[in-house]
């Protein structure tokens, strides 16, 4: 008995032949169209990063530099028309020659340096043990809802209320000391930082914390790889606010609290006011706003390398 056979699909089989070389065909296009347009984007990187490289660093300098000289060349414009102007005399309002002159006499001295030494030291031990408060309290306020409802108003309400406010309670509690200053630094700068934690918690996105479950991270690992790196944008906000909190209680703490043998800042304020030293008076304020311009920079410096690691950063011209 004859079994037929199924006659070999020489038409199908050749079909599928064309499809797959048609099927490869474009994937090869594809491919070179991927190398392509890698190769364009390479380009212009290799542009930017020409054109980058052909700016010198003077004209860099130079482009930061002239909008502050402009703003201090403007600010002394200013200054010298007041004075000019006689509504004060020259000892209530001393003028930028005469306050300029007695910085410069000031900065060779050592005792300016010593009172510069001990207010950054107040500052950088207040500012420290804020940031760890503050860390502490918005970690616990961030993730415990019960917490959060009993007082994260309140710490918005701390972050309100005037420093000069707590002196009265601080003086009573520690006496005219460094404690007492330190406590009122604290207290101001703390709620900025634990808001700021705060508010980059409440921003952190779920898809994050559900991708850090799955890897297994709780409670502080999870907090230490995910959740402090994704808030790092509102904790630094929340870092600068706070510092210039701290600055401020700082500079009113050291008018009010006189401590002997251990000159700061705010008490050359208090004995130039008492003295009717405006020349010293104005000196001293310039190094204050100077020191805090300062730390602002840093600020800026951080937030400008947190954003270019995070490829935020765009280039200007």
């Amino acid at each position: 008995m004859a079994v037929d056979t199924p006659a070999p699909q020489t038409g199908d089989r050749a079909g599928g032949d064309s499809a797959l070389r048609d099927q490869g065909g474009a994937l090869r296009d594809g491919a070179g169209q991927a190398d392509i347009h890698a190769r364009q984007i390479a380009g212009l990187d290799a542009l930017e990063l020409g054109t980058r490289r052909r700016t010198g660093l003077a004209v860099r300098v130079w482009a930061g530099l002239w909008p502050v000289a402009s703003a201090v060349a403007i600010v002394l414009a200013a200054w010298q028309a007041v004075v000019l102007a006689g509504w004060w005399p020259e000892y209530v309002f001393a003028g930028p020659g005469t306050t300029l002159a007695e910085l410069g006499r000031r900065l060779g001295e050592a005792e300016f340096y010593q009172a510069v030494a001990v207010t950054m030291r107040r500052a950088v031990v207040g500012f420290a043990l804020a940031i760890a408060t503050g860390l502490v309290v918005g970690a616990l306020v961030s993730r415990i809802r019960p917490l959060r409802r009993a007082v994260g108003s309140l710490i918005t309400g701390l972050q309100t209320m005037p420093s000069i406010a707590w002196f009265p309670l601080a003086i009573l509690l520690f006496g005219l000391t460094e404690s007492a200053i330190t406590f009122v630094v604290v207290l101001g700068a703390a709620p900025s930082v634990a808001n700021g934690l705060i508010a980059g918690v409440d921003y952190t996105p779920p898809l994050l914390l559900r991708a850090g479950h799955m890897l297994g991270l709780r409670r502080l690992s999870l907090y230490r790889h995910v959740i402090l790196p994704a808030s790092l944008p509102s904790f630094l906000a929340g870092l600068k606010q706070g510092w210039a909190f701290a600055w401020r209680s700082l500079m009113a703490g050291e008018l009010l609290v006189i401590i002997a043998n251990r000159p700061s800042l705010g008490e050359q304020l208090h004995f130039a006011r008492e003295l009717a030293d405006s020349a010293g008076l104005l000196a001293t304020m310039i190094v204050i706003l100077v020191v805090g311009i300062g730390v602002d920079l840093l600020f800026g410096a951080a937030d400008t390398a947190l954003r270019r690691r995070w490829g935020l950063h765009q280039v200007t011209t």
